[in-house]
């Protein structure tokens, strides 16, 4: 115990610790939380009104955030295959802070829908010792168990490796081995169930659709080793910590398949929606086209079509095999995919309305401060982490010899 107090000092003494251009990173992203933190501050005294949110699109850019970061945060299994499923040693290297990145992001998931939330105060309803959790009947209640389940599955599995790396011990396979594999399902699981949450809503036909929940994962596997092959080379410039090409490469192969896998079901989405239309198809049509001269979309949707399109003909040629292409084609798909499962999936399932209206809808100012606040938090959080994991895995913070948990073997 006294050892772990020991560590938790260290790290705690570690994260004051940096140089100042670390110093500015930290202080840039805590400034930008705290203007987030006093925009949401002013939507819990005055409301809900100072979103762009109405009667008829009653979700918007907080719930739009939310679906795409839990796509980003479920992709973190594919690191995690790759190393302990087929048993590539060259993504050892890296898989750790794909787990981190999961923790940053479903803490941002979360943050999201609290800050969705009409009354704050009423939260305690979704931990079921406290409230009314409407379990098993609720898929909003599914969604909290996976997530949280998910939050930690990773907290422990991080933990535990980066504190055995610490104290230069072999970690104790029955200790954490069964938490990976276990994580691996639990990554398809939260991204499955936050389609059903969409899936489930009969009554909104552009998300009544069984093609959602594939299109989600196919595009959250696009969308997190983007992001990941992004910060690992940020992780290998600004730090102490070798990273290879091949988990980049790997990475670059799995959003290939992944990209083409989402362009194939987007067409046959289209195909459904647009050969033989009904009056189903009206969001869809409001979405690519306007509807009844209501077009605030369409700029955004094939912005979307424009930057996926851009990043797969990257991805698929030799070009994304040098490291300048690859990045173009990563801030393509990760931005593109961004707009799509946002703007391009949650506000038309509200346009038009049950009754026909059309009204569309447009962040405020406050809800955008809200949304940047959150993302500099989770940045801030991530950067964080790494700032403490990384030199725990390069040896320079380390505790005693080299000692084993396990029995030697004769």
């Amino acid at each position: 115990m006294r050892d772990y107090l020991t560590f938790l000092f260290r790290v705690w003494r570690l994260s004051w610790q940096g140089s100042g251009r670390f110093y500015a990173w930290m202080s840039f992203l805590t400034a930008l939380s705290l203007l987030g933190l006093h925009a949401w501050a002013r939507q819990y005294v005055d409301g809900l009104q100072t979103t762009g949110m109405t009667n008829q699109v009653s979700w918007g850019a907080y719930i739009a955030n939310f679906t795409f970061l839990v796509g980003v945060a479920a992709a973190a299994v594919m690191l995690v295959i790759p190393a302990y499923v087929y048993k590539k040693e060259h993504m050892h290297e890296v898989v750790l802070f794909g787990e981190l990145l999961a923790i940053a992001v479903i803490v941002m998931c979360l943050l999201f829908v609290t800050v969705d939330l009409g009354h704050p105060d009423r939260f305690h309803h979704m931990i079921p010792p406290f409230g009314v959790f409407n379990f098993p009947g609720s898929i909003l209640s599914w969604d909290v168990i996976v997530l949280n389940g998910y939050l930690l599955l990773n907290l422990h599995i991080a933990g535990y490796l980066l504190y055995c790396r610490y104290r230069r011990r072999r970690p104790t396979r029955r200790f954490y081995i069964p938490f990976v594999f276990l994580s691996i399902l639990w990554a398809v699981s939260i991204h499955t169930v936050t389609a059903f949450l969409y899936v489930g809503l009969a009554g909104r036909t552009y998300w009544h659709h069984p093609l959602v929940p594939s299109r989600f994962l196919a595009s959250a596997f696009v969308a997190g080793p983007a992001l990941m092959v992004l910060s690992f080379q940020v992780i290998r410039r600004v730090a102490r910590y070798h990273i290879g090409d091949l988990p980049i490469q790997t990475l670059r192969m799995i959003m290939t398949v992944a990209m083409i896998i989402n362009m194939f079901l987007l067409l046959c989405e289209l195909f459904t929606e647009f050969y033989y239309p009904t009056e189903h198809a009206a969001a869809a049509h409001y979405l690519y086209f306007g509807l009844h001269g209501h077009s605030g979309l369409v700029p955004w949707i094939w912005s979307a079509v424009g930057l996926n399109l851009l990043g797969l003909g990257l991805l698929v040629t030799p070009a994304s095999r040098r490291i300048a292409w690859l990045n173009v084609a990563c801030v393509s798909c990760f931005v593109g995919i961004w707009i799509e499962k946002g703007m391009g999936l949650i506000i038309p399932g509200f346009v038009p309305s049950p009754l026909g209206q059309v009204v569309e809808y447009l962040p405020t100012l406050n809800e955008t401060l809200v949304c940047l606040g959150i993302w500099a938090f989770g940045a801030l959080m991530y950067s964080w982490m790494l700032h403490v994991a990384i030199p725990i895995m390069n040896g320079s913070l380390r505790s005693t010899p080299l000692i084993s948990d396990e029995p030697p073997t004769h």
